[in-house]
């Protein structure tokens, strides 16, 4: 839900439009009189609502529908640019308290987001703060919120399947990483390394995503989840590259690491991998073994990681001859899922995965 920590005339108007009033009916709604209302829209951030007023704008706010919620936070972001922030701020560049709340309010509800594929509204979130200051002027805190929205805007790009270019994960991860090593995080600096590989994997760079891994899972500076998870990707990197019996031994110790420290959904993708590294070594038996345990551990909330479960899934059936129509229906419902939720790399995947069979064993029978 969107929050307003001090209310002007810019967030009223955003208010007004949100919920697609007139103006005098937005006065009606919030019991003002009209030229209050013209008021605030004609000076837009140089007036603020009084004190008792802003607790009638959260009132309406906070009763407003999800939907208002989302054109709200849209409208607000493309209002921040950065000459207005120049003016309502005046000749003070730096957040203010509450502004360095909000952001860190942003950023937890952007993380919610990209856990349910809501791109639309985490682009929103995100675009808010990162129009609204200039990096170069931010104190050491707002550094840190710029940092942190950076990276999270490198995780959107990923997920949507922009790896490489100038508006790419990869170029965001490398904006976050620089300046988090200009504010000397070593542990945040490791974490977008392990991002950065993980572009290089999925940009189809194998050999050098697998040894940025290597690197990655014997590193200090990163918690021992997260080494553990750069330990699995080895294995990724490696099945990818036809290395499968390698690739199984590597992910099994990154599986008993997942279930060490008790993170069942870490161990539930552990086991999608497997299950991919045996049917790339052509054991199918180990491969739907593997398969069914991920599919039955782990949580399916996330329609990213429904759609990855029923790519391997189907991949996995389509492998087999006898199976291989429940596979491709498997895979047709994966690829729905992608297509309703912006996911591009998954969909390429299973479009990839399909020609792949069709090249092996001829068309669908339909």
């Amino acid at each position: 839900m969107a929050t307003v920590h001090q209310w002007t005339g810019q967030e009223t108007r955003a208010l007004r439009l949100a919920l697609r009033l007139s103006v005098r009916a937005f006065a009606e709604h919030l019991g003002v009189a009209v030229a209050t209302v013209s008021k605030w829209e004609n000076k837009r951030a140089e007036t603020a609502p009084r004190p008792d007023t802003q607790a009638i704008l959260d009132t309406a706010l906070e009763r407003a529908d999800a939907p208002a919620h989302v054109r709200f936070a849209t409208l607000l972001s493309e209002m921040a640019g950065p000459v207005q922030s120049a003016v309502r701020r005046g000749a003070d560049a730096s957040p203010r308290a509450w502004e360095y709340e909000s952001w860190a309010e942003d950023l937890d509800r952007v993380v919610i987001a990209l856990s349910q594929q809501n791109f639309t509204f985490a682009d929103s979130l995100l675009s808010r703060w990162l129009v609204r200051f200039d990096a170069r002027e931010l104190d050491e805190k707002g550094l840190y919120l710029f940092a942190r929205s950076t990276a999270l805007l490198g995780d959107l790009k990923r997920d949507q399947g922009s790896v490489l270019g100038p508006l790419s994960a990869q170029h965001s991860y490398a904006g976050a990483r620089a300046v988090f090593t200009q504010l000397d995080i070593p542990r945040r600096v490791a974490q977008l390394d392990l991002s950065l590989a993980v572009v290089a994997e999925m940009s189809g760079k194998l050999e050098i995503a697998a040894r940025q891994y290597e690197t990655l899972a014997a590193d200090d500076r990163l918690s021992r989840r997260d080494r553990a998870r750069a330990r699995l990707w080895v294995g990724t990197a490696l099945s990818k590259n036809g290395r499968h019996d390698y690739a199984t031994r590597v992910m099994q110790a990154a599986t008993r690491d997942f279930e060490d420290l008790t993170e069942p959904e870490d161990w539930s993708v552990a086991h999608q991998k497997l299950a991919l590294a045996r049917r790339g070594a052509g054991d199918l038996t180990q491969a739907l073994h593997f398969i069914e345990i991920a599919r039955g551990s782990g949580t399916t909330d996330s329609p990213m990681q429904r759609v990855r479960l029923d790519t391997a899934y189907g991949h996995i059936l389509l492998s087999d001859t006898a199976t291989r129509d429940d596979g491709l229906l498997v895979l047709d419902q994966a690829s729905r899922t992608a297509a309703q939720y912006g996911l591009v790399h998954q969909l390429r995947s299973i479009e990839g995965i399909k020609a792949m069979s069709e090249s092996r064993t001829g068309p669908r029978r339909r």
